[in-house]
């Protein structure tokens, strides 16, 4: 019986396409041993969690009942999931019939063996099915197979430095130290960041892209096959995915037209997620693609200011006053970007206050902010001064939020003009964090569609009267 003859049997729902049936039968050559290191990416929504967390443990454990596999996912709750689908797999009747020497607990049957939401022994005979959040323990438990699923939630995660990090130290001292010499590894992501766990793998290991059916046969087990199935076809086509360029991976599902959308709304993003080939960041985050105006609609519902002081003595306080219409587009209406001391760009933010309908101003107290905030509350009575602490990942906020910045933020049409350090510091910033020398400007943009646009939740707003 073949995998996906399995699958259609246990899941007598499940739709095939001819992608579908080349990521079975791949998945089949990892379930009998063929392929030792396999590693595939898919865009979101088109089953590869199914296939590889679902279907194929319960297929493995079936083939192999004292096989011990291990499926990893970004959150323990998603992982335990999955293993809850695989054990009503090994319980139904479809499955017995197949595999009658591979059977779970059920009820007073079987007492001695585990069941619960993250674990299942199979009775009478080694093996077991464990789940485990990322950055999760699996101490004392041997693995022969590990499922990694999806080890990023989201762009936030995959864009926080820290989060990468973690999710590397975890795999290298948790997932590689619980595997033995015949251990294989799945992993099935869809991609957010070039230097996610993936393109890390890529970068220190001998990974081959998997173009012909003959490379099972032929690929050394300390090598990773990787299969990347494209959203919209770019490459040429090859015995795996023989579609040409330009078509669809799913066309019944998500149609050119519904991609090529996708694509024009965040280039990047789509790059990333929907042709698995998230692209160094050394260009441009924004350059000059910021929308101009040359009057401010009379649909206005707030005029508000957003203010980061400086961090440290080189750096520039930025303040920007901002329209926020009735569709919830946003007007950068004035600023004040400066490296003066605080004493004096105190003065000048509350002079821009007073000199606007600014009626709130939303101030980050990390670096003084605070006593910021209380000078600018007694210098400008009749406008509502709150502040809050900045604890999320500034690299990741201001890398995940981009194309919303540029989408919903517009500028003066002379604002190069205007405030040239400012139009400088945004049009030239990088998306190669560290090659910035200032974020500031950056970090404000941010802030401002974070707070305007994703109301996004901060922890504790502090009010000063």
């Amino acid at each position: 019986m073949t995998f996906e003859e399995f699958s259609t049997t246990v899941y007598p729902f499940i739709t095939f396409k001819q992608f579908h049936s080349a990521y079975y039968r791949l998945l089949e050559a990892f379930a009998v041993g063929k392929v030792k290191k396999l590693i595939v990416t898919m865009p979101p929504q088109h089953g590869k969690s199914v296939g590889a967390s679902t279907l194929l443990p319960a297929f493995m454990l079936g083939l192999n009942p004292d096989l011990k596999i291990a499926i990893a996912s970004y959150s323990a709750s998603l992982a335990s999931k999955f293993n809850r689908r695989v054990q009503r797999i090994l319980e139904s009747d479809e499955y017995c019939a197949l595999f009658p020497e591979t059977t779970i607990k059920r009820g007073s049957k079987g007492s001695s063996y585990i069941r619960t939401a993250d674990e299942v022994e199979i009775i009478g005979h080694q093996g077991s099915l464990i789940s485990v959040g990322r950055e999760g323990s699996l101490t004392g438990n041997r693995v022969d197979c590990f499922i990694l699923d999806d080890l990023y939630k989201d762009a936030m995660e995959a864009n926080s430095p820290i989060v990468r990090e973690n999710c590397r130290e975890w795999y290298t001292s948790v997932v590689r130290t619980r595997m033995h010499n015949d251990s294989q590894e799945i992993m099935v992501f869809t991609r957010w960041h070039e230097e996610d766990l993936i393109g890390t793998i890529r970068s220190c290991e001998k990974v081959v892209e998997l173009t012909e059916w003959s490379q099972i046969d032929n690929t050394p087990p300390d090598v990773w096959l990787l299969l990347n199935f494209e959203a919209l076809k770019c490459s040429n086509p090859t015995q795996i995915d023989p579609r040409q360029v330009g078509q669809p991976l799913w066309p019944d599902r998500h149609s050119a037209e519904l991609l090529a959308s996708k694509r024009r709304l965040d280039p990047q993003t789509f790059e990333a997620l929907y042709q698995g080939n998230p692209t160094a960041k050394e260009g441009l985050l924004y350059g000059n693609n910021f929308t101009t105006y040359s009057t401010i609609p009379h649909e206005i519902v707030k005029f508000a200011n957003y203010t980061d002081t400086a961090d440290m003595g080189d750096d520039f306080l930025c303040s920007i006053n901002y329209a926020v219409d009735s569709d919830g587009i946003i007007y950068i209406t004035d600023c004040i970007y400066s490296r003066e001391p605080m004493e004096i760009t105190e003065q000048l933010v509350a002079n821009m206050l007073k000199n606007s309908q600014t009626r709130v101003a939303t101030i980050e107290s990390n670096n003084g902010g605070r006593g910021f905030a209380r000078a600018l509350q007694r210098l400008c009575p009749t406008v509502k001064i709150e502040w809050f602490h900045q604890a999320d990942n500034k690299e990741a906020r201001i890398l995940s939020n981009s194309s919303t910045v540029i989408h919903n933020i517009r500028v003066p049409e002379n604002w190069r003009l205007l405030w040239p350090n400012l139009h400088n510091h945004i049009t030239t910033y990088r998306r190669q964090f560290n090659s910035n020398r200032w974020h500031d400007a950056a970090d404000v943009l941010t802030g401002i569609v974070e707070h305007e646009i994703h109301h996004r939740h901060i922890r504790k707003i502090h009010f000063l009267r």
